[in-house]
């Protein structure tokens, strides 16, 4: 009744799909909107908070597939949602140049289906591979799925990023068509045959078992708040994801207006900063599967590395700010690589920390911490274009304002590292344990008998 690795790596591909639509829509549409349209940088900025906010459905959306016992319908549903989001997306950002009104109101109709369609497709994934996955493969299956969702954004916004050049609004709608038509395709492929029937009275796998079902649930989550490791990883969460996701809306209109990149050349950097993310997070599995890595294995190490490396490389795209001149396409990488290895880290620690202060409160730990994260994506990439926007009302010329937003993500991500210290100093498994690594990279490369780390 579980699943191998192959169907692991196809539900996988459902990622990749959705992960294709998502960076067209956040990344090259966004650019689009700022410099093409000379639409203000808060107005793609509150259609991605949106999508965020309309995320915040997703338990209740988890609870209509658990009623209906199938996940499949959802995931393809979901997928259609999504897609015809991102096609709407495309036709109400053209529409901006004639009619801004119009434009802008279909995009807001656009960007809550790709809201929901998100939530609908990632929610009922995420069920459908812990109730088929089996309990020793589960945190490599998991950290795998991601990985081919980051592995979606990079491929995606190289391959467009050359098909846009040279730029026309006829050529955007006809890529964005093209990859909306395959991404849904790939993902009723990926889901065919997978889902399998649990017979009726059978186990569910979930999680960290059953919590204590007369526990209510706010009392719930308030005995998980009251734990100082939980408290202190959920605000180390929000304030990290905050500072990782304020650049999101600003790194391609920043390389198009402060370095003139036309927008194939910005799309296909956001290729390299996903690149960049790739290797920083194999970077972490394979230190922590070698034992001769020794304090390389440190989850420790790669939080608190991982967001100073962030905060420094952030440092570097200020300069490039100031002064125009600058290797801005290495710059990107290494913050992308940064990124990536302290985002694993934290995932490794999560796996780590989310069984610890007692047993039957898993969920709720993972539920916080993905809240968090909910809400600081929704509110940095807004946070940063409301920035940007405020200092050129001011007259401060474009790449010094830049520069300010990234001068703040460096110092989030200066406190984050702070934060990671204490974590450690918490809970002393996570400085020395590599175990929670082994499993991201069985994920990598799997075990030769087929059973995660």
């Amino acid at each position: 009744m579980t699943l191998g690795w192959g169907g692991i790596v196809r539900l996988g591909l459902v990622q990749t799909a959705l992960g294709a639509v998502v960076v067209l829509t956040t990344s090259t549409l966004n650019r689009v909107m700022v410099v093409e349209m000379a639409m203000p940088a808060m107005l793609p900025g509150a259609l991605v908070a949106l999508h965020y906010a309309v995320q915040m459905l997703r338990p209740r959306m988890g609870h209509g597939s658990d009623l209906g016992g199938r996940r499949t319908p959802w995931i393809i549903g979901g997928m259609a949602l999504l897609c015809a989001g991102g096609l709407l997306a495309a036709i109400g950002t053209v529409w901006m140049a004639h009619s801004p009104r119009a434009g802008i109101a279909l995009s807001l109709v656009a960007f809550v289906a790709i809201g929901a369609g998100v939530g609908a497709a990632g929610t009922s994934l995420l069920v459908l591979l812990a109730k088929q996955v089996d309990d020793a493969r589960r945190p490599a299956a998991a950290t795998l799925v991601w990985m081919m969702m980051i592995l979606g954004f990079a491929l995606t916004a190289g391959v467009t990023g050359r098909l846009l050049d040279p730029f026309s609004v006829e050529r955007l709608l006809r890529v964005v068509a093209v990859t909306c038509g395959l991404a849904f395709v790939l993902a009723c492929w990926a889901v065919r045959g997978v889902e399998r029937r649990v017979p009726a009275g059978g186990p569910s796998h979930v999680l960290g078992g059953y919590p204590d079902k007369s526990t209510p649930f706010r009392a719930a989550l308030a005995q998980v708040w009251a734990e100082p490791s939980a408290r202190l990883f959920t605000l180390f969460v929000f304030m990290s994801m905050l500072a990782y996701s304020a650049q999101d809306l600003i790194l391609e209109p920043f390389a198009g207006t402060v370095f003139a990149y036309t927008p194939g050349e910005s799309t296909r950097l956001s290729g390299v900063q996903h690149g960049g993310v790739l290797l920083g997070m194999m970077a972490v599995a394979v230190c922590g599967s070698l034992r001769a890595a020794g304090r390389m294995a440190s989850l420790k190490l790669w939080m608190t590395g991982g967001c100073l490396l962030s905060a420094l490389a952030l440092a570097g795209l200020v300069l490039g700010g100031l002064l125009a001149d600058w290797p801005l396409r290495q710059n990107v990488f290494l913050l992308g690589f940064a990124n990536g290895a302290f985002a694993v880290a934290a995932i490794a620690a999560m796996m780590r920390l989310a069984g610890c202060g007692g047993a039957g409160r898993e969920g709720v730990r993972m539920g916080l911490w993905g809240a968090a994260q909910a809400i600081a994506f929704a509110l940095g990439g807004f946070a940063g274009t409301v920035v940007f926007d405020l200092l050129r009302a001011l007259s401060v010329p474009a790449g010094t304002a830049y520069a300010t937003v990234f001068a703040g993500e460096a110092l989030l991500f200066v406190v984050s590292a702070a934060m990671a210290v204490r974590i450690a100093g918490l809970d002393p498994a996570v400085t020395r344990d590599s175990a929670a690594l082994g499993v991201i990279d069985a994920a990598l490369i799997g075990h030769r008998h087929g059973q995660s780390t």
